[in-house]
């Protein structure tokens, strides 16, 4: 009873005290003001065609435009058309422990936000309580026999509230508020990351796939040309020289083929791993460039958008808004600190009499300290913090111009991309009509084994180029989507919410109840 009666008039100082310390705040420093996007109306220096070249007839060659100022999906990799892929990704965005780093590194940010509002803005307010058993000898009292034994028990109240006056600690709630705009977007940049690996790792493994293919059916030709090589050279048509030659391209091929073998291994064990899986345990699907459909309709953001959809550029913006806080924390530091403490309890000789009318006490106080000499400390702590302000700007200013870079060449390179294929597809198709023609006439005897032996390899790395043409298009299109900054924007619900954590949080309420 007797305490509740003395935290109700505490409450209303300290109400008096925050309202005092929050009206009377201004905040040192200079105010956070966002960048202006570039000015600029277009990514690269001369004028895009609005449709690109194709190449009918293969994958990857159908007809691709561009829809200026159109917005990108937030799942934009299904336009893709696979549900390998996007079940792929969706395993990925559950199970991806750097995804999970970003986003428990973002947790981590929020609650330091949480933790600064409650230490910067809210006053100390502690209950204690002491009981002591005592001997004093009577001399102490200037009495010259005898002495006390006596108990002594107290209990109070105590409260620390540092006034804001200067706004350094609103300026340092702003810089972990900023801090943790960082960590969010750097979740979006993780998730966006994530996201393009996969699909340009689910392509890559499709055209190591195909090309693996490829050479396999011009292994088996060669294979096929050399034994006939040999009944020639057994009848006396031919010389032993064409019958090597030919091996040598055979031995050449299989060459060709261990090491496709091997870079397919390789891709699908980096799929297995940003998948969050071992290699030797993960199910990744078998991609084919056949069943990837391309994207026809490619989103073009308008340039002063692109600072805003990029997940690195806003990182780097909110990294500004950090430092410029934390030089107005480092100026307040520089000017008077103001402190308010009370206390209110109280103590007696007995607990029977510890809430009695004659055991209250307290005190209030209050403090000001003006730094004047700390060996330069705070002066070259605030230069420091002007500094790190300057890095940030820079550091946003070369962020900006490489986005806009990716996103120029990118564009750059769906469209040389588009008339490479299209040049690729043709030269595989006169290599192969070239190679047909060449081994009907050495059959009649009217070319030579070196012609055959030219074409023959001529058509193999026509074909080659062709299928790396194809898969640069799906590649070269999955980097338009991430340089322009993924989508992010329009995705419902949180970047990484694994299974595992969410059935984790269902198991402990269910087991509260």
């Amino acid at each position: 009873m007797f305490l509740s009666k003395l935290v109700s008039p505490l409450r209303l100082n300290l109400l008096l005290l925050i309202c005092t310390g929050v009206l009377s705040a201004c905040a040192v420093g200079p105010d956070f003001k966002q960048p202006d996007p570039p000015k600029t109306s277009g990514y690269t220096d001369r004028p895009l065609p609005q449709k690109l070249t194709t190449a009918p007839g293969v994958p990857g060659g159908t007809t691709q435009e561009f829809a200026e100022g159109a917005d990108i999906e937030a799942e934009w990799w299904q336009l893709y058309q696979s549900p390998e892929l996007d079940a792929l990704i969706k395993k990925a965005l559950q199970q991806s422990p750097n995804l999970g780093a970003a986003d428990a590194a973002l947790r981590a940010a929020q609650e330091n936000v949480n933790a600064q509002i409650g230490g910067q803005y809210f006053p100390a307010v502690g209950l204690g309580g002491a009981a002591t058993r005592q001997l004093q000898p009577s001399a102490i009292y200037g009495l010259p026999y005898g002495s006390d034994t006596y108990n002594l028990l107290n209990t109070s109240v105590n409260v620390t509230y540092k006034l804001d006056v200067f706004g350094g600690a609103r300026r340092a709630v702003e810089g972990a508020r900023a801090k943790a705009e960082v960590a969010q977007f750097q979740l979006e940049g993780a998730y966006l990351s994530l996201t393009a690996n996969v699909v340009t790792g689910a392509v890559k493994e499709a055209s190591l796939r195909a090309q693996m293919q490829a050479t396999e059916e011009i292994l088996k030709a060669q294979i096929n040309f050399a034994e006939m090589t040999e009944k020639q050279l057994n009848i006396g048509t031919v010389n032993k020289v064409d019958l090597t030659s030919q091996l040598t391209l055979v031995a050449s091929s299989q060459v060709d083929l261990f090491n496709y073998e091997r870079n397919l291994a390789f891709a699908r064990n980096q799929l297995a791993v940003l998948v969050g899986e071992l290699p030797s345990n993960a199910n990744i699907s078998k991609f084919d460039l056949s069943n990837l459909h391309l994207p026809e309709k490619l989103p073009l953001s308008v340039p002063s958008s692109l600072v805003r959809q990029r997940p690195d550029v806003r990182a780097a913006e909110a990294m500004i808004k950090s430092t410029n806080a934390l030089v107005g924390v480092a100026t307040a530091n520089l000017l008077p600190q103001f402190n308010i403490t009370g206390a209110i309890g109280s103590a007696a000789l007995s607990s029977a009499n510890l809430f009695g009318p004659n055991a209250a006490l307290w005190s209030i106080a209050g403090g000001i300290f003006q730094p004047l000499f700390q060996g330069g400390q705070l002066l070259a702590q605030r230069r420091g913090a002007i500094a790190n302000y300057e890095q940030a700007v820079y550091q946003y200013q070369a962020t900006v111009l490489k986005a806009f870079q990716e996103v120029a060449d990118a564009l750059r390179a769906l469209e040389t991309g588009a008339q490479a294929l299209k040049a690729a597809s043709d030269a595989e198709r006169y290599a192969y009509e070239t190679l047909d023609l060449v081994e009907q006439q050495y059959k009649l005897g009217t070319a030579s084994y070196l012609a055959v032996l030219y074409y023959q390899n001529q058509y193999q790395q026509a074909k080659v180029k062709s299928v790396a043409a194809q898969a640069t298009r799906f590649s070269d299109t999955a980097a338009l989507f991430t340089a322009l900054g993924g989508g992010w924007w329009n995705r419902e619900g949180p970047a990484f919410k694994p299974k595992d954590i969410a059935n984790k949080d269902q198991n402990e309420t269910s087991g509260k109840n």
